[in-house]
């Protein structure tokens, strides 16, 4: 006698004859750094335009050798969008803001970065060092978290920083963005 085993959600919708929808996980991606990698699950559900635009430019490999160019201990780490020398990638068009979407810029979450307007983030990021309510107010999009790595994040914001060809809070020892991969894709 073959006994086959039906997972019991699946097992109650056939009973129940009811049509049910399995959750998807939300996507994981690997920040690989210089000083140690960075694991960050993201929010699609609730940033789903920051999370696409996030994951066309991991798959786009976009992001491989550029830097954390700013780094200030007690606030964030930001990066995404320049090489090491300090050139600034060309991206793809801005996005809508979704700040007001339930999450916060609380220590360990990713945001999109973005100048005076809103609506002006494209490739860069930056990921919370502290809790940083004021940011919700100003509207900066929270879109996923650090589930693994904070260490390596706390390592980046202790290192010295300075003005390095007019950016200021630049970290005086490189800290490159290898890659950045969904999980998995390595």
């Amino acid at each position: 006698m073959v006994r086959i085993m039906i997972p019991t959600a699946l097992a109650l919708a056939m009973l129940c004859g009811s049509a049910f929808v399995i959750a998807q996980a939300n996507p994981v991606v690997i920040i690989k750094t210089n000083k140690g990698d960075i694991t960050i699950e993201l929010d699609q559900a609730r940033a789903p335009l920051s999370v696409k635009n996030f994951l066309r430019y991991v798959d786009e490999k976009f992001f491989d050798n550029t830097i954390f160019h700013r780094v200030i201990s007690g606030f964030m780490i930001q990066g995404g969008g320049l090489t090491a020398d300090f050139t600034e990638k060309a991206a793809h068009p801005p996005i809508k803001n979704e700040a007001g979407n339930g999450l916060k810029n609380l220590r360990g979450t990713i945001a999109m970065a973005r100048t005076e307007d809103p609506n002006s983030a494209t490739c860069q990021f930056y990921i919370n060092h502290v809790d940083n309510l004021n940011l919700d107010g100003m509207k900066y999009a929270v879109f996923g978290k650090v589930i693994k790595g904070m260490d390596v994040v706390d390592a980046i914001a202790a290192g010295p920083t300075g003005t390095i060809r007019g950016y200021a809070d630049a970290p005086r020892l490189t800290i490159t963005i290898l890659s950045v991969r969904r999980a998995g894709s390595f």
